[in-house]
């Protein structure tokens, strides 16, 4: 299949339907869930660390996090939005801030059915996520959309964000920091994958809860280090995108001019890519924490989009637009390193290459218990060990895709595995807001128990 024939399937997936589709979904959850994402994001935030982690799980709340985490922030991140702003302008940025708004609310929905639905495979491992909360929520007569989630979900873990994109990023920014030829970075990255994952989900989750919070403070420090030493061009670079989001963009230099709609779907379909909101990945992971509430950790969950896109995308477009590097030649990580390397000549190259082999890194670690999981749902446990060893394969291919294939795969299996998560998450809405009442009555119960103890104490 050539990449004018991928770039059509593409476009046609990721077109309209699926737009409105996406960024309705999350706005119906928006509304009916009261704003969540804002009245409610402090009390999630605290959560990350205050959870209790009593209820039946395999691990714990901040570690499903971290692991949801270890599959988002990755080169999304980074590659996705200099792809993002390459091809639809500064405006992209702001796309990518609706998508990631209305995501939260979407993300939160995601791990409350996960937890509500979740259950127990042949080897005593929880299992969760969109095919199961489709199958056991709306009912046996969906199980064919949950096949097909699945499906997709395998193919997503094999060649969309799971493997090439991370791969490619990898190779190219070593290549570019260190000289590094391009076989041996390749070469230590599949036996080092190989290394983690073959212990599953405990192996992983360790791994995440370890390097993701590392590596998501260096890359936040580097990147206001950036918008400090060029604080005076802040406000115009917000400007830029707030006014590019809703106006054409001029051609300039080597870019080309961008519609607003093409700035739309390229914002959209990287936030997507980034944030994973209305996906369906990171309900997988979360399916797996120890809680007894299933809105305790759809609160926590929702920060996962918050962190990744809300701040971190957000870093990444701010140091981008500011450069001025996207008016030239550069692309991917090749644009990003361009616009590191004016803050810092010496070492911009080096840090960023750190940063991204981190964020792509932990995404494969993530994407491939992703799929795992997936491929249990399709086959049983008996499939794990072989979707194992060909994940790893795709790892050691993955150097040698070429850039502009692996967006377009990666684009056209995102966009086919969300369309029956998000029928779900519609078809089961009501059951979300009825598990949001139940938890937050039972907060207000407990302050209530809390406030009568106290005034007792203080009676005595």
């Amino acid at each position: 299949m050539n990449v004018e024939m991928l770039n059509a399937v593409d476009s046609f997936i990721w077109g309209p339907p699926l737009l409105i589709l996406l960024i309705g979904t999350g706005i119906m959850l928006t509304v009916r869930l009261g704003l969540i994402q804002i009245f409610k994001l402090p009390r999630a935030l605290r959560l990350i660390f205050t959870a209790e982690n009593k209820g039946s799980g395999d691990i714990d709340s901040f570690k499903a996090l971290c692991t949801a985490l270890a599959a988002t922030v990755g080169t999304g991140n980074i590659v996705g939005v200099a792809t993002a702003i390459h091809a639809g302008g500064p405006g992209a940025v702001f796309w990518m801030w609706v998508a990631a708004f209305v995501g939260m609310a979407t993300k939160y929905a995601e791990g409350c059915l996960a937890v509500k639905y979740r259950t127990v495979d042949e080897n005593g491992d929880i299992a969760g996520g969109p095919m199961y909360y489709i199958e056991r929520g709306l009912g046996k007569k969906f199980k064919p959309l949950a096949v097909i989630f699945a499906v997709f979900g395998v193919l997503v873990a094999f060649f969309g964000i799971g493997t090439f994109a991370q791969v490619n990023a990898i190779v190219e920014i070593t290549q570019l920091a260190t000289d590094i030829p391009v076989p041996y970075t390749a070469a230590v990255l599949t036996i080092v994958v190989a290394a983690v994952t073959i212990g599953g989900l405990q192996s992983i989750s360790r791994a995440a809860s370890k390097i993701v919070p590392a590596m998501a403070v260096l890359y936040i420090i580097v990147t206001v280090g950036f918008l400090i030493i060029c604080h005076a061009q802040v406000p115009a670079a917000i400007m830029e995108i707030l006014t590019d989001a809703f106006t054409p963009t001029a051609a300039a230099g080597g870019f080309l001019g961008a519609s607003v709609l093409v700035a739309m779907r390229n914002g959209v379909a990287r936030g997507v890519f980034s944030n994973e909101s209305g996906l369906g990945s990171a309900p997988i992971v979360a399916a797996a924490a120890k809680t007894k509430w299933a809105s305790e950790q759809g609160l926590i969950s929702m920060t996962g989009t918050f962190i990744d896109t809300i701040i971190t995308c957000t870093l990444t477009g701010l140091v981008i637009v500011i450069s001025g590097a996207w008016t030239g030649d550069f692309n991917g990580a090749a644009l990003t390193n361009a616009a590191f390397q004016q803050a810092y000549p010496a070492v911009g190259s080096l840090v960023l290459c750190v940063s991204l082999t981190l964020f792509a890194f932990t995404t494969i670690l993530g994407w491939n218990y992703y799929g795992e999981r997936c491929i249990a749902y399709l086959v049983g446990v008996k499939g794990i060990l072989p979707y194992r060893v060909f994940f790893i394969f795709l790892v050691a291919c993955g150097a040698f895709v070429k850039l502009d294939v692996i967006w377009i795969l990666a684009d056209i299996v995102n966009g086919l595995m969300a369309i029956p998560n998000l029928v779900a998450l519609i078809g089961l809405s009501s059951i979300v807001v009825a598990e949001t009442k139940a938890y937050f009555a039972h907060i207000e119960e407990k302050k209530a128990e809390e406030t009568v103890r106290e005034f007792v104490v203080e009676k005595q």
